[in-house]
């Protein structure tokens, strides 16, 4: 804190008067976007937090309404998204759970022949492929030129293609 300032204090009156006057609608609206009534008290309740650090710099008093009404929606288009992202999640690890141990038979294979390849057409392979980087920038990494890349890529993989063909 710089010295000669002093900590801004709002009052607790004016905030409760605020609240008492537009919880009831926020309630409404973060209901209808969220369908919970849990989650929609929650919103609120984060929505006034976050305004009241913002009560002393509205520029219009009476617009604290459509202030509030803006951090509502904002805060449900985060409930949703992060939502969103945990269910994805879950069914990925659902999925994966599910699914029977790979054969890393092949695995073991790809492997070897990769690791036969020259250096720097397994590490070509190896960024376009396993890191999926464009030419341009394989090229980059690699302090070559893109059409190198793509003739250390093609003599890998055709080698590849060749060593796999033959243990089959």
């Amino acid at each position: 804190m710089r010295a000669g300032t002093e900590p801004v204090r709002i009052d607790r009156n004016v905030l409760a008067e605020l609240y008492a006057r537009h919880a009831n609608e926020a309630l409404r609206l973060a209901y209808l976007l969220t369908g919970d009534a849990t989650t929609a008290e929650d919103l609120v309740q984060d929505a006034f937090v976050r305004m009241a650090g913002r009560l002393l710099h509205l520029r219009d008093p009476g617009g604290f309404h459509a202030y509030l009404r803006v951090t509502v929606v904002n805060l449900s288009r985060s409930y949703h998204r992060r939502r969103k992202i945990e269910r994805s999640y879950a069914e990925r690890r659902v999925v994966f759970a599910s699914e029977a141990p790979p054969d890393l038979s092949d695995r073991e294979e790809l492997r070897d022949a990769l690791m036969a390849l020259p250096i720097r057409q397994r590490t070509a392979v190896v960024l376009r492929y396993c890191e999926d980087l464009s030419e341009a920038q394989t090229a980059e990494l690699m302090h070559c030129r893109p059409t190198a890349v793509r003739s250390l890529v093609a003599r890998g993989v055709g080698t590849l293609r060749g060593s796999l063909k033959e243990g089959d």
